[in-house]
């Protein structure tokens, strides 16, 4: 091994790697908690529960403990007479269904390697990352929570309205406030029954864990009962009989005997139903109209399976709130005069009933399929465990729902069924009168069931809250995080209580419910997604050991969850969502940048590989062209960015919304400055965010910084996202330089953007541009248009004032006359064109005569010449003088008709010099120079200056002393660059006809086309 021996610190023996395999140990954060302890030293010392469940105990059992539960027994009658058997079906069906997909999706995901404790949260942020997780792990938090509320208004009424009806602290006195003072009650021992939960779970999770058998016993003793007593029914019908006045359905706990009178002794006496609706006893006395005209009618509650009345209660019978509840079937004669029926014994619709808020209420019956995965730490093999045991649970649960829609529409009357609390059967639970062998197995196991519920929720929200907090992607939610020394999360457990408290104090049932459904189908839809997300992307990593999933199974479970938020309820669904996006959008800004390997990211990578391949090479249409830019930084001796504003300056230009490389060559080799160039790049991310750059930093190390900005031009970018425009710094101190590098590196940066066919953007006195924060309140951004390259002088402009810094500043637009063009004209012209652009700017020609050379420029080319030592003449090519003509003057000169078919191809560069002007011009020149001039006054050294540097430097200087005179004052001005000559001997004097070019002016972009149109009139 001794050749990897200096591979041994960072990358580790196999034997090593098999060896902490072997004995990793999960720790769990759900049921089984850890027990932590301090010795006398102050050592902490961790006692681990070996994790030793199996399926059966670890998964199925806590997954059937939790799906049954407080809606089965309170509400599933109900929904059965409300909706009829069909609907009930139906809505079972769905939610069931929705489940089940649910469960196909969260065990090929927890399968997908280990699962820590932590359960579903755990599951959702590792596979759609942080955001989502801690949106969909709070979705998730809230729902428990208000499952608490849920199961503890259970708890209170079966207690006040089954077990101790007397224990009522409110009481109506009259029927308007009887719904009033129920609440109310609820509210108080509500209250008292949460701080008692909380007491007991803040005491320790051992005494819930001791009692969870206990709890489980009641439920599947109550399930024993529920079907022993369908059996029973057809060999033996309970005694529960029903009365009805006429179609109508009445509570029968303030008489015994369902009659008007009755015969004792050859004595006709009224009965107490007869003084429920006569304001006397005797015969004579006045009674309810519907009273006087229909017969009371005593009925089986429980006629039984055989019996037929599964006929009877197919359909549903909706309707809206203090509807009575009626048999349909039954003849009756109805009155006008209804007004008066809520003070009589009549059973009522508490609440308006349909089908969508049945679907709210029903929906959290199915909930706790997360039950086997929160215990994943626990389970002796999990990835075994958490498939067969949850998947199992929902079909079991399934087929005992389904089954009790049908039971109890083939046993059950429909008025009974429709009664919610029981009172047309002397306050018994309605599916305790189907029970055997009493109906208080049901009430006292339904009892226990609920508060075996509402304490694991108690339990197991605060443990989410806390995994949630340390993983620190929410800061506002850290001090959640710590807990008791033995890891007891006690403000979690303070926050989980208040907002359990806020579901108590609604105190209804029906209301509670479709909250947390709410939050329980955000978080199915987000388990779904993953698994979607994670099956297309097949990333490596993506490999299950359950093979019975697919996209389309997930996607379909996704649909249905959305499908159930919006049919249970609209506003609730929308409230949820716009909490989700809130926390989603909370985390995205504020919270800590995690690097889970989340699902999200690889969707990123594959949308973006995606639109790399569809995006064409070739060069976008004008009308989608925009600055791309590749920004040339210097790094000081810090590896710190140099100039800072030229960030800032990019950042102004992004209105375009285009790429951004920004980039810096290191001298060197990369193995020797490999460290520089990370702590480079790190830093010029940090400038970048700093100056809200976005874009990419990218660092290379190179043997030469020529080499390195050449390969910079050449590579940058991928594929169709590539830069078409470079931005760099004007190299201030050239001239003081004791080498060359700086300005010949400057020179072939402009050689190989033109070579490349990339615009290119030098700007002067870079450190003076203003910052992202200041606010310019006037002055003008002047544009001085020379030659046309293609309308990036026009472009940028524009951009500019699209940013806040530039927005109050006004464009003005310069261009040259020369002796023989139209100026007017040519206004004209610029100006209609300007129109046709959209663009707002003020026109204005500058006429440049052809004046003497006079003694300053002699002596500017003589001082330069001197300097450089060349006195080599230059020759000014075709091609580099037709850069420096304009397209706008084609038109006012005289031979223009002669190029009018080449003007025709707008990838062309246009200009306003014809073939014979140029001839005529330099002879003219030539001609003058000395013809003009008085020859007596010339110096000696004048004579043997090359006439070509006297013209350039001359046109440098005339052009300089008009923009100074013009736009000394501008806040930028925008500059035609010229060409560098094709001639390396001239490089030096080409700096400096650049330097008088710019002289005197405070801030210059010097601008370079990329010889193609980038602006268009054309929509």
């Amino acid at each position: 091994m001794a050749l990897f021996e200096e591979e041994m610190d960072s990358n580790p023996m196999v034997s090593s790697l098999l060896n902490k395999l072997a004995n990793y140990t999960n720790l769990s954060q759900g049921v089984r908690e850890h027990e932590e302890a301090e010795n006398e030293d102050g050592v902490r010392k961790v006692t681990v529960m070996g994790p030793q469940m199996g399926t059966f105990i670890g998964v199925y059992l806590p997954c059937m403990q939790n799906i049954l539960g407080v809606i089965l027994f309170l509400r599933l009658t109900w929904i059965v007479g409300t909706a009829g058997i069909l609907g009930s079906f139906a809505i079972v069906f769905m939610c069931c269904a929705c489940t089940l997909l649910t469960a196909i999706s969260m065990s090929a995901i927890a399968t997908n390697g280990v699962v820590p404790a932590g359960g579903s949260y755990y599951m959702i942020s590792r596979s759609l990352g942080p955001e989502f997780g801690g949106a969909v792990g709070l979705c998730f938090y809230l729902g428990t929570t208000f499952a608490g509320s849920m199961y503890i208004l259970g708890t209170i009424e079966i207690l006040l309205t089954y077990i101790v009806p007397t224990a009522a602290i409110f009481v109506a006195n009259n029927k308007e406030d009887e719904s009033a003072a129920l609440l109310n009650n609820m509210r108080v021992y509500g209250s008292c029954c949460l701080a008692l939960m909380a007491l007991v779970v803040f005491v320790g999770v051992k005494y819930v864990n001791k009692l969870a058998l206990v709890f489980l016993s009641c439920v599947v003793l109550s399930i024993m009962a529920i079907y022993a007593g369908v059996i029973r029914t057809v060999i033996e019908p309970p005694n529960f009989p029903i009365c009805l006045l006429g179609s109508r359905s009445l509570k029968n706990d303030n008489f015994d005997k369902c009659l008007k009178t009755e015969v004792v002794e050859n004595m006709t006496h009224t009965t107490k139903l007869w003084r429920l609706f006569c304001d006397s006893e005797h015969l004579n006395a006045t009674c309810d109209e519907y009273f006087i005209k229909n017969n009371v009618t005593e009925i089986q509650g429980i006629p039984g399976l055989l019996s037929g009345v599964i006929k009877d209660n197919m359909w549903g019978d909706y309707g809206p709130a203090s509807m009575l509840v009626e048999k349909k079937s039954q003849v009756s004669e109805e009155v006008e005069d209804n007004s008066k029926d809520i003070y009589k014994p009549y059973v009522f619709n508490d609440i308006a009933t349909y089908f969508t808020l049945l679907v709210g209420i029903y929906f959290p019956s199915v909930t706790g399929i997360m039950a086997g995965s929160n215990r994943s730490g626990d389970l002796r093999d999990a990835q075994r465990s958490i498939p067969i045991g949850t998947i199992l649970a929902i079909v079991t649960t399934s087929f005992i729902y389904i089954s009790c829609v049908v039971l109890f529409g083939a046993c059950i009357e429909g008025v009974v069924l429709r009664d919610k609390f029981g009172d047309s059967v002397k306050k018994n639970l309605v599916i305790g009168t189907l029970a055997w062998p009493s109906p208080w197995v049901i009430v006292i196991g339904s009892f226990f069931s609920c508060c075996g519920a509402g304490l694991q929720s108690l339990t197991g929200a605060p443990r989410l809250l806390q995994a949630i907090a340390r993983d620190g992607i929410v800061p506002f939610l850290q001090v959640f995080g710590h807990g008791k020394a033995n890891g007891e999360p006690t403000w979690a457990l303070l926050m989980t209580a208040g907002i359990c408290e806020i579901g108590i104090l609604i105190a209804s049932l029906d209301a509670v419910a479709p909250i947390l459904s709410m939050f329980f189908l955000m978080c199915y839809l987000f388990v779904n997604l993953a698994c979607a997300v994670q099956t297309l992307l097949r990333t490596p990593n993506w490999r299950p050991r359950f093979k019975f999933y697919h996209w389309t199974l997930s996607f379909l479970g996704m649909s249905l969850c959305l499908s159930l938020m919006f049919i249970s309820s609209w506003y609730y669904a929308l409230v949820a969502m716009v909490i989700a996006g809130c926390i989603y959008k909370y985390i995205e800004y504020r919270g800590a940048e995690k690097e889970w390997g989340d699902g999200i990211r690889g969707l990123s990578l594959n949308a973006a590989r995606y639109a790399l391949i569809r995006l064409e090479e070739a060069p976008p249409h004008t009308k989608n062209w925009r600055p791309q830019l590749l920004v040339l930084c210097k790094l000081d001796s810090d590896m710190g960015v140099k100039h800072p504003r030229l960030l800032s300056f990019t950042t102004q230009l992004k209105a375009g919304k285009g790429l951004t490389i920004v980039c810096s060559v290191l001298e060197g080799t990369y193995m020797t400055r490999g460290s520089d160039a990370k702590t480079g790049e790190q830093n010029l991310k940090a400038a970048m965010s700093a100056e809200r750059t976005k874009g990419f930093a990218h660092v290379v190390v190179s043997s030469n910084l020529r080499d390195g900005f050449s390969l910079l031009i050449q590579s940058a970018g991928l594929g169709g996202m590539k830069h078409n425009a470079v931005l760099m710094a004007w190299p201030a101190g050239w001239k003081q330089a004791q080498d060359s590098y700086a300005w010949k590196n400057f020179i072939e940066t402009v050689r190989e953007t033109t070579s490349a066919h990339q615009a290119l953007l030098v700007a002067k006195n870079i450190d003076r541009f203003p910052g992202n924060q200041e606010r310019l309140k006037e002055g003008t951004i002047d544009v001085w248009w020379i030659v046309h390259d293609g309308g990036l002088l026009m472009l940028l402009p524009f951009l500019l004032r699209q940013h806040k810094v530039w927005r109050k500043c006004k464009m003005r637009i310069f261009t040259v006359a020369q002796m023989d063009d139209n100026s007017i004209q040519m206004k004209k012209d610029l100006q209609m064109f300007l129109y046709h652009l959209r663009l707002d700017a003020e026109v204005e020609v500058v006429e440049m005569h052809g004046s003497d050379i006079s003694a300053f420029t002699y002596e500017k080319t003589l001082v330069m010449e001197q300097r450089s030592q060349m006195l080599k003449q230059m020759q000014l090519s075709r091609n580099e003088r037709e850069r420096e003509a304009q397209l706008i003057h084609d038109r006012n000169t005289a031979s223009h008709s002669t190029l009018n078919a080449k003007a025709a191809s707008p990838e062309n560069i246009h200009m306003t010099w014809t073939k014979d002007k140029l001839v005529s011009e330099r002879a003219r020149n030539r001609e003058g120079n000395m013809g003009v001039k008085d020859i007596f006054n010339m110096k000696p050294e004048w004579e043997n200056l090359n006439q070509s540097n006297v013209r350039r430097m001359h046109t440098a200087v005339k052009l300089n002393e008009a923009v100074v005179n013009k736009s000394q004052n501008s806040q930028l001005v925008l500059l035609n660059m010229p060409g560098p000559p094709k001639n390396k001997e001239g490089d030096e004097n080409y700096m400096e006809f650049l330097e008088v070019l710019i002289e005197g002016l405070d801030r210059v972009l010097l601008v370079r086309g990329g010889g193609r149109e980038v602006i268009t009139i054309y929509s």
